[in-house]
């Protein structure tokens, strides 16, 4: 048996992912989660020991082994529910713990397309504010998507370094972007733990410090110097390095564990979309992967974060959220990078820079993130049908 499924290919951010209407899914997925875990498996083409994903319609990366499910929005002033899935290239397993803030840029677009907001009156040009539930992180993000002679505009010439091509600019606003399903309380703020620093352990028993903040997505960032790392490295530098790519695993699940989202190293294995780990330094020069110099005095800071158990060719849009929350706090790692706490930092990136604002507060002690705002770009790539065998 082969099931055939609508489904659209579409770039958001600096990924890209097959997006589907939970609607469209045959009712046997819809009703057992088990069974729709198989489904986006195989759709994506895992499990590949090769890493290639040939037989599917991901990309051997995680930022394109990615799958988004849409639905009309069931909560209040909210125009979808988004729910998003991780896929793990080499492992059968599918990570529901975290949102991709990438392909939130394409989520309010699709919706638009496929009719989702026909109960709205939309401008025949401007701009339209879907508000959007993300659903994994019971969160809410507002999504500004233009719109050209009634339909979404996706041409422009917005420049969004990880993306070769310009394209029309859609600002992303994630509200209140603390996780709320994690081990943080409203007690603790952003902060699962209740501080803006704490300590991991290297091998040996030194330890070094350490933010873990839980928002966007669950973040712990260390020292780059602290780790033998410069901050300034591109993909191959790290990822072709076995002996650190191991190190880092090592950092992440023993973050998992102290920012209470494990209760033992061993599980950190099933849980690899969250934590992420990241590594921050100051600014400086250096080159990006695609061979462009960045000059110190261009950013605040540099930041390099692992997704999947590889470095990012870019930068996620959910651990931008992270640094912009962590970069407006004084005494983070992040902020000390920075030189100081901002409610704005450009930072350096593997494949240039990104600029990424936060609107934060210190209630009773502890700091409350209001909002993350941010630019990115999405584009439809192709539609049609998926062929998925049973």
């Amino acid at each position: 048996m082969i099931y055939k499924v609508p489904a659209t290919y579409m770039r958001g951010g600096t990924s890209k992912g097959v997006f589907i209407l939970e609607s469209a899914l045959p009712a046997a997925l819809q009703s057992d989660p088990k069974a729709l875990d198989q489904f986006l498996l195989r759709l994506v083409g895992s499990p590949d020991p090769y890493g290639k994903q040939m037989d599917g319609m991901g990309g051997g990366s995680s930022s394109t082994s990615k799958v988004v499910l849409i639905s009309p929005g069931d909560q209040k002033n909210h125009d979808i529910n988004y729910r998003f899935a991780q896929v793990a290239i080499e492992e059968a397993f599918v990570d529901w713990s975290g949102n991709c803030g990438n392909l939130s840029a394409a989520v309010g677009g699709f919706a638009i397309n496929k009719g989702l907001l026909s109960n709205r009156s939309l401008p025949e040009n401007g701009t339209v504010s879907v508000r959007v539930w993300q659903c994994n992180i019971q969160k809410t993000i507002v999504a500004h998507v233009p719109v050209q002679d009634g339909q979404v505009q996706e041409s422009g010439d917005f420049v969004l370094d990880g993306v070769t091509f310009p394209a029309a600019e859609v600002q992303l606003d994630f509200l209140d972007p603390a996780s709320a399903d994690e081990s943080a309380s409203a007690a603790q703020g952003v902060f699962p733990t209740g501080n803006p620093v704490d300590t991991l352990s290297l091998p040996g028993g030194n330890a070094i410090p350490a933010t873990f903040i839980n928002a966007g997505i669950p973040t712990a960032f260390v020292n780059a110097g602290d780790i033998g790392l410069t901050g300034t490295e591109n993909q191959n530098d790290i990822n072709q390095d076995q002996q650190m790519l191991s190190f880092l695993e090592k950092l992440r699940a023993q973050a998992a564990v102290k920012m209470g989202l494990i209760s033992a190293e061993s599980e950190a294995r099933q849980r690899q979309h969250t934590p992420k780990i990241a590594f921050v330094s100051p600014a400086t020069d250096y080159v990006t992967s695609s061979g462009r110099g960045i000059i110190a005095d261009q950013i605040d800071l540099q930041v390099r974060a692992m997704s999947m158990g590889k470095l990012h060719h870019a930068m996620m849009g959910t651990a931008a959220v992270a640094i912009a929350c962590a970069a407006a706090i004084p005494g983070t790692l992040v902020s000390q990078a920075a030189g100081g706490a901002s409610s704005e930092v450009c930072f350096g990136h593997p494949s240039g820079t990104l600029t990424v604002g936060a609107d934060v507060e210190e209630q009773g002690g502890q700091w409350q993130a209001n909002s993350v705002s941010m630019s990115r770009s999405a584009r439809t790539l192709m539609e049609g049908w998926v062929y998925v065998p049973e």
